[in-house]
Parts: structure tokens; C-alpha cells; sequence
């Protein structure tokens, strides 16, 4: 039994500097999503569900809600202070229909 050698630490060394170059390309191939604009819509008359088709022709039907705290990119491409609706799924941007009364600043008794 005195004849076997003791085990060595160095074969989980000599693993670890490779493992560590290999998990480098991995982190260097991953680049930053460019931000692409987002696709602006005019709403119908009452218009409350979202009627954008994706690749498959799917209706996406999501609610379209009142976006009142939108960022300044958005603001830039649609102006200061404007009505403005988002798909909760999707995140179409719609304006409103030009033809209908604002629900902004209007009096209802």
C-alpha cells in the first residue's frame, strides 16, 4: 500500500484557467439589443382591443390602455402631452381617432 502515490491537486488547476476561456467568448458574443421604434397606430372610432397581426397572422387582441407616463424617446416621436394608448401585450402605440371628442380635460356631468 506504500507504493501508490498520493493524489495531486493540480488536475482541478489545470481545468479551471480553461473553463474560464471558455466561458469568455460566451460573454463577449452577447451584444446589446438595439432598440428599435416602436409601431404607431391610429385608433378606430371606440376602438378598445388591439387589431395587430403577428408573423402567423394571429390577431393579438390585447386591451389598449391610457399610457400617460410614456419616455421621453416616445414623446420625441409623438409630441408633448398627447393622448396616447399602448397594447398590453404587444406594445403597439395608438393615437386617438381625430374624428372623436378627447377624453383628456373634457367635463362630463
Amino acid at each position: 500500500m506504500a507504493d501508490t502515490p498520493p493524489a495531486t491537486p493540480a488536475a482541478p488547476e489545470a481545468s479551471a484557467p480553461g473553463a474560464a476561456a471558455a466561458a469568455a467568448p460566451v460573454a463577449a458574443t452577447a451584444a446589446p439589443a438595439v432598440a428599435t421604434p416602436p409601431k404607431i397606430k391610429v385608433r378606430k372610432h371606440k376602438q378598445r382591443s388591439c387589431d395587430e397581426k403577428d408573423a402567423k397572422g394571429k390577431l393579438c387582441a390585447g386591451h389598449l390602455k391610457r399610457w400617460y407616463d410614456y419616455p421621453k424617446e416616445i414623446e420625441a416621436l409623438i409630441g408633448p402631452n398627447v393622448e396616447i394608448y399602448r397594447c398590453e401585450f404587444c406594445k403597439t402605440l395608438y393615437r386617438p381617432d381625430p374624428m372623436q371628442m378627447p377624453n383628456s380635460y373634457t367635463l362630463r356631468y
